[in-house]
């Protein structure tokens, strides 16, 4: 049976909306044991359900890498610690991002022979069901051309273990498609992935044109240009959908407009919410780590939890050390 245990403090939100998605999470999957950690009193309602560890103390959104590590009896530290004791097979946080990531990094330890983690996170594409891996969207402010480079076969390696994609094609995110395009951390990674015949690299590509193009299936970036790429996107989905609201209120006539298309609608906002993705991995460390967004309503946090459950499931992070072995050996 597959375990996850889920920091249930971390949240915007508080508990109210994870407690909701683990409820509907297990009525699903009954193959699944999650561990749910925070204060007591306000887990009651999953008495019964799942198991419950007390944490007293709860991380502030704001809260850095030194600050978490000192809150021993938070919510997130003893999930991971527990994480680590236990062997679960998989955590999830919507707490601070950079006090999630030194976390794991130091409870977890990196896989050997990776520089540096990443956030990854897939982003609908316009074929039907399918997904462009997108990484590091957020784990970094500050990243090598060497790190772009493990990145790219971090993803690679993701994109064959979760999607099923044999052969996928990698991207560099760029200001332009030439090679001589982009930061100098870019236009170096560019020279490096091309020197060492990276499987099936592509290239640079602009942002417009790898959300355009479905045969895009891995995009690499550092993390501070990925973090603002991936929620610019964000933004305009929720633009696109308070735009199509407002249009279909107009009249009568675009009130019947909406009756008759709304199917179709409906089919288009469904591809557009990222709650459906649920959150980031953070890739690199030697376990699965879920990064859930930080105002996770109950179904984005559902989607974490299947997304944690299809990272165990696929044995992606004994995949990814074992491409990381056999590259070193190269």
């Amino acid at each position: 049976m597959l375990k996850i245990i889920v920091d249930c403090m971390g949240g915007d939100n508080g508990p109210t909306p994870i407690i909701a998605a683990i409820k509907n999470f297990l009525k699903e999957h009954e193959d699944v044991e999650v561990i749910a950690v925070g204060k007591l009193e306000e887990l009651q309602e999953l008495d019964g359900i799942c198991r419950i560890i007390d944490a007293p103390d709860v991380v502030p959104m704001t809260a850095g890498a030194l600050d978490v590590l000192r809150l021993k009896n938070s919510s997130m530290m003893v999930a991971l610690r527990t994480m680590k004791e236990e062997g679960i097979d998989a955590a999830i946080s919507c707490g601070s991002t950079g006090g999630f990531l030194a976390s794991a990094t130091i409870t977890l330890k990196m896989i050997p022979g990776i520089k540096r983690a990443a956030l990854v996170t897939a982003i609908p594409s316009l074929e039907s069901g399918k997904y462009m891996t997108l990484l590091d969207c957020g784990a970094n402010n500050e990243n090598t051309a060497e790190e772009l480079c493990q990145f790219a076969l971090m993803g690679r390696l993701y994109a064959q273990a979760v999607h099923g994609n044999l052969d996928p094609k990698t991207y560099l995110l760029s200001n332009g498609s030439e090679d001589e395009k982009g930061l100098p951390e870019i236009k170096e990674a560019n020279r490096l992935l091309r020197e060492r015949n990276f499987p099936n690299f592509m290239g640079n590509i602009e942002g417009r044109d790898a959300l355009l193009e479905p045969e895009i299936d891995v995009l690499v970036t550092g993390g501070y240009a990925g973090n603002i790429y991936l929620k610019g996107i964000e933004g305009t989905a929720k633009m696109m959908s308070s735009l199509l609201k407002d249009a279909f209120k107009m009249n009568l006539s675009t009130k019947i407009g909406y009756l008759l298309s709304r199917k179709g609608v409906n089919a288009m906002k469904n591809k557009m919410d990222y709650k459906a993705v649920g959150g980031a991995l953070l890739l690199g460390i030697n376990g699965i780590v879920v990064k859930a967004h930080g105002n996770s309503d109950a179904k984005s946090f559902e989607s974490a939890l299947n997304l944690a459950r299809k990272m165990a499931a696929s044995d992606a992070v004994n995949k990814i050390k074992e491409g990381i072995e056999s590259e070193g050996s190269k």
